[in-house]
């Protein structure tokens, strides 16, 4: 009998245990820091890896539409791929063509440099941008850039946020993943962007951008990786590519639920105080759903969950920069009231992380740092007041595991095992939220009456 757990449940209870056992220990020994990032299913680092350039070879690329590697326009020096300034070499592609992967690399570039990553390139139309999708390589001037053509972007359709470039000529680390249609760009080592491609959202830009005239863009499932000669000095090195593990696949595949469609809120419901309506205190605005703070509630969701992974991202009001409270309600049972029997993972400025018990609901926490309803987080890993946050809430049976931003913060045991609602608190101070989604795992009751 195979002590490897095969399906995804088992991996995620695995998860679970590991973080009651090891939370301690890492985070006095420093192995879990700020810098830990996706932490649900550790991946072995070399496992299943492939060298595109090793820093000598170019025997995994040719040119695009071309039987063999550029003689002009590209070198090899110093360990690097160096795509040359007026070379006319034109664009490399892959030998082999993939589908669901994860790629890394470093790069660098001087002020006002021009290249590109593609990937799910065909080769039937003049270039690979007629069907690829392009993570952005420019020499940004400013590092922090949020524009759409800034580097980490998925050029022209959407934009990086809290990205932090290193200076000009410095190296940066790029990883791209995509799976399923799904996509995510990261920027040295922090997650910028995640987009779905054929999403209502995904063509809807498509349908207002240059891409719309080309019937290849966006629609190729498996495909080259392309690095762009846009006539600029660019470098590249350490550039490796692997599929998607099927241990790790359940992160990225279709899976997942979208809980918030980007464009209204449908799938949700409010309790509000005074009777307030919905729409007085939550609204829809470019793909970002804002919350006014007044009156206190929640809205909820109208499916319930019971054992899930959800991934939420939220921030304060970047034009205020005020910090205040409010917080992620799940199992949420009973009557709807302001404060109603759950399990708040809390957002509160400062506090995120904590657990607060609400309406006694059965849960063990570490005693050492509860008291009362509340136990504290092991250590703050909030990004600055107008910065987006990444929640991660993995609830399987009676173990909860908290993250922020990629880092194991908080775990409850022998918690209530009721499908109830998720929710999101009104609580005095204006916060938005996006990329709402979960993963239900198999099993799981849905659409059940609430307790």
């Amino acid at each position: 009998m195979s002590l490897i757990p095969t399906s995804i449940q088992d991996r995620i209870s695995l998860l679970v245990l590991l973080s009651a056992l090891l939370l301690p220990l890492s985070l006095a020994s420093g192995w879990l820091d700020a810098n830990t990032t996706h932490l649900a299913i550790p991946i072995v680092a070399q496992d299943g890896w492939v060298q595109l350039f090793d820093g000598e070879s170019t025997a995994a690329w040719r040119g695009y539409r071309k039987d063999v590697f550029p003689t002009q326009g590209w070198q090899v020096e110093d360990g690097w791929l160096q795509v040359m300034e007026g070379g006319g070499g034109g664009d490399i592609v892959t030998m082999q063509q993939y589908d669901d992967f994860e790629l890394e690399m470093e790069w660098k570039a001087q002020a006002g440099s021009n290249s590109g990553i593609m990937y799910l390139a065909n080769e039937n139309n003049g270039a690979p941008y007629f069907s690829a999708p392009e993570y952005q390589v420019f020499g940004d001037e400013d590092p922090t850039s949020s524009s759409n053509t800034s580097s980490g972007g998925l050029y022209a359709l959407y934009s990086p946020e809290n990205k932090k470039m290193n200076p000009l000529g410095e190296v940066n680390h790029a990883r791209i993943v995509h799976c399923a249609g799904n996509v995510e760009h990261w920027v040295n080592g922090v997650l910028v962007l995640r987009a779905k491609i054929g999403s209502v959202d995904w063509n809807k830009r498509v349908a207002a951008s240059k891409f719309n005239a080309w019937s290849d863009f966006g629609t190729v499932k498996k495909g080259h990786i392309v690095l762009q000669d846009h006539g600029n000095d660019v470098w590249f090195r350490s550039i490796r590519v692997r599929e998607i593990p099927n241990s790790h696949r359940w992160r990225y595949d279709g899976d997942f639920v979208q809980m918030f469609n980007g464009y209204d809120m449908a799938g949700w419901s409010a309790h509000l105080k005074n009777e307030a309506k919905m729409e007085d205190v939550w609204s829809v605005a470019d793909g970002v759903l804002s919350c006014k703070g007044n009156p206190a509630g929640y809205i909820y969701t109208d499916q319930k969950y019971q054992n899930f992974v959800l991934e939420v991202d939220w921030r304060w009001d970047p034009v205020t920069q005020k910090g205040g409270n409010s917080g992620v309600l799940f199992r949420q049972i009973g009557e709807h009231k302001v404060w109603p029997k759950s399990i708040e993972a809390q957002l509160q400025s400062g506090s995120a992380g904590d657990f607060w018990c609400i309406g006694e609901f059965p849960m063990k926490t570490d005693p050492e740092r509860t008291r009362g309803r509340n136990t504290k987080h092991t250590g703050m890993n909030e990004n600055e007041i107008g910065k987006w946050n990444h929640y991660e809430i993995h609830c399987n049976g009676g173990d909860v595991v908290l993250m922020i931003n990629g880092k194991v913060v908080n775990s409850a045991s022998d918690c209530a095992e009721v499908a109830g609602s998720i929710c999101l608190q009104s609580e005095g101070t204006p916060i938005q939220f996006k990329n709402i989604r979960l993963f239900s795992m198999p099993g799981t009751p849905q659409n059940a009456t609430g307790q």
